[in-house]
């Protein structure tokens, strides 16, 4: 346990060490090469999960699954053509997992670890997994428990609202972050922070909290908090489609979704018929009567947007094909006029 804490403070202090490290990646099939122009290409679920699987033997870490079926293109029947099938797709990625899985459990089982932290894992580990180490499976989750369980809970922290935030230990379980609960870390939420900041900032919290749990484990003082499930509430993964933006909404809550949604996916609006992300804005007022979507300001240094409450001043943009800039070198490039509908 000594050294297995000994590395996380190392960890902890020497994070940056991690930028270099390398990730191997393979396409087993690629996206458009079919049989009939390499009979080697994976065709069924069965050869996709096969030539995964030697992939990851081989040290590649993640495996890119293009799924395959027969599809007649321009009058010829072409065999293991690329497919859009979701279940060929949920098939190919089972059958890799099954192949893995019994030797990942074996490999685990010989190292005999005294503990296994997993930290934005995005899987629930299998009980045969679960019961391997002697203090148990623990999970590093970015929230204060039972809120925001699930996949986004720092971005989702964001744009409810949240004035704070935290870092959870728990216990693992069959449940999606149900587990009973170590100890917890406040975090406060700033009206600037996004969620690339606040991500910084629950790692620093989240890296010194771990090593207090790792130590309440081998020294018998770690509690267990059941989670009261009345209280729990599911932070679902992000998508593209949520960044964009319906000015009917009060700018408040259009700013939060900016932020929140920063690096990814970004919200984004069009202006002149472009996809525009916006980095940065601010609420201010407007006058009555005017229509959420209108510009109701335009300076040589910024513009403002009518929302269904306020107006969103924006501060800091990314024209669609362009770099990221500011609101003055964006309207340097762009003519924009108050009472104009974008």
């Amino acid at each position: 346990m000594r050294h297995i804490l000994a590395e996380y403070q190392k960890g902890a202090i020497f994070m940056a060490d991690l930028k270099n490290k390398r990730v191997i990646t393979a396409a087993v099939c690629g996206s458009w090469p079919t049989k009939d122009m390499n009979p080697a290409v994976p065709y069924s679920p069965q050869e996709i999960a096969r030539e995964a699987y030697e992939c990851w033997q081989a040290g590649a870490a993640i495996v890119h699954i293009h799924v395959r079926e027969d599809k007649e293109v321009d009058g010829v029947m072409q065999i293991g053509y690329k497919s859009m099938s979701l279940q060929k797709f949920t098939e190919a990625v089972e059958k890799t997992r099954e192949l893995c899985a019994k030797e990942n459990v074996d490999i685990i089982r010989e190292y005999a670890p005294d503990v296994i932290v997993v930290a934005a894992y995005g899987q629930i580990l299998p009980e045969s997994i679960l019961n391997i180490p002697k203090y148990g499976c623990v999970n590093i989750h970015a929230s204060l428990l039972p809120k925001y369980r699930g996949a986004a809970p720092i971005e989702w922290a964001i744009i409810d609202g949240e004035k704070e935030t935290g870092v959870t230990t728990m216990y693992m379980a069959k449940g999606l972050d149900t587990g009973d609960m170590i100890e917890h870390s406040i975090v406060s939420i700033g009206d600037d922070d996004t969620g690339e900041t606040l991500t910084d900032k629950l790692a620093a919290s989240g890296a010194q909290l771990i090593l207090s749990t790792l130590e309440k484990l081998e020294n018998g003082t770690a509690v267990r908090t059941p989670q009261d499930d009345s209280l729990s509430c599911y932070a679902s993964m992000l998508n593209k489609g949520m960044g964009d933006i319906d000015f009917s909404e009060p700018a408040e809550k259009i700013e939060r979704l900016v932020r929140g949604l920063q690096p990814w996916p970004c919200a984004y609006t069009r202006i002149g018929g472009k996809n525009v992300k916006i980095y940065g804005a601010k609420v201010v007022s407007r006058e009555d009567g005017i229509a959420p979507g209108e510009i109701t300001m335009v300076t040589k240094k910024t513009f403002a947007i009518a929302c269904g409450q306020d107006a969103l001043q924006i501060t800091r943009l990314q024209p669609e094909g362009k770099k990221p800039m500011d609101a003055v070198a964006f309207l340097a490039g762009n003519k924009l006029t108050a009472g104009e509908h974008i």
